[in-house]
């Protein structure tokens, strides 16, 4: 008998999109499966929605929790959890029918303990997949190496909710609790307990987009949670054996600096103290990591250093340049 996969779901003022989400679960041609959704104080009628489902599907547990956000329901689900895999789908999001299915046959044919596929921006429609078997797999560094790709890559390979896991790689890892940019802290950790990844090249999981009261909408002081992680990702790297990987991790937090100064406009509270922040920040960078920053092309280093100078001087130059002819 193929084993017990847990789907683990936090569910928080979603009832609009929850029935999408999980008729798409429900739907899996793997069904020997747990779907595990965590109602995480939602104040809406999701808690109501979810005993509905538990109660057509034997396969369906409830959590009821007071909130603790994001990273608190995915561990709850992730303690509660009796499969030999683990995925993450978002309550706004769905899937295809052989998402779980084709994951699970990529991580049992190649040996990995990570298996992961490309996902496709949604607004609702049906989520158009290629038939295409294409797989690729990533090892060590080369797969530390795919979080600092274009942008759209990175964020293929960063986030939780496409890939299904080895339950045991989660031995020791958690998802923060109180910060924003889970993802960011986390995936990095489970790259290195697993040492390998196999990748599909077809989009099994619909993005949606339409959901505008996200948090990664609005910048404020949360978002520096994701300079923390990639802090965080630095020393993990020093630590063990990632230094290859230094030089970009590092450009990554000071070009951040810069981008996060520029959104800080007059409608974000505290702009002012975020944007000295931001530049105190990019000189500690730029300090801590002066021997990896040194091996990054002159054109950056003179940027950071015309950008702490006078910011807008800097704005000025750049949209000369990216200016089409």
């Amino acid at each position: 008998m193929k084993p017990l996969i847990s789907v683990i779901v936090p569910v928080y003022r979603v009832e609009e999109f929850l029935p999408r989400c999980v008729d798409s679960l429900r739907a899996q041609t793997y069904e020997n499966l747990e779907i595990i959704l965590v109602d995480d104080g939602s104040p809406d009628h999701c808690p109501e929605i979810c005993e509905k489902y538990a109660a057509r599907d034997v396969r369906i547990r409830v959590i009821h929790q007071e909130n603790r956000g994001l990273s608190g329901a995915r561990n709850a689900g992730i303690d509660a959890a009796a499969g030999e895999y683990l995925a993450f789908v978002d309550s706004d999001d769905y899937v295809t029918e052989d998402f779980i299915e084709s994951l699970y046959t990529l991580a049992e044919e190649t040996g990995c303990p990570i298996a992961q596929c490309k996902f496709s921006y949604v607004q609702g429609e049906r989520l158009r997949e290629r038939e295409n078997q294409v797989w690729k797999i990533y090892r060590g560094e080369s797969l530390m190496t795919q979080l600092y790709g274009p942008e759209e890559e990175a964020t293929c390979f960063v986030v939780a909710w496409n890939k299904l896991y080895r339950k045991d790689l989660f031995d020791g890892i958690r998802y923060p609790e109180g910060r924003v940019h889970e993802d960011e802290a986390t995936t990095y950790r489970l790259f290195h307990a697993g040492k390998k990844l196999a990748f599909l090249d077809r989009a099994l999981y619909g993005y949606y987009t339409g959901n505008t009261g996200s948090i990664t909408a609005v910048f404020s002081r949360k978002r520096l949670d994701w300079m923390t992680a990639h802090e965080e990702r630095i020393c993990f790297f020093a630590d063990h054996g990632y230094e290859n990987l230094l030089p970009a991790a590092y450009r990554k937090l000071c070009d951040a600096c810069i981008t996060f100064y520029f959104r800080c406009t007059e409608d974000v509270e505290s702009s002012k103290t975020l944007q000295a922040d931001l530049k105190k920040r990019l000189q500690k960078y730029q300090k801590d990591g002066a021997a990896f920053i040194r091996k990054l092309p002159w054109k950056t280093r003179t940027g950071y250093r015309l950008f702490r100078i006078s910011p807008g001087v800097y704005q000025k130059i750049l949209s000369r340049i990216q200016e089409p002819g």
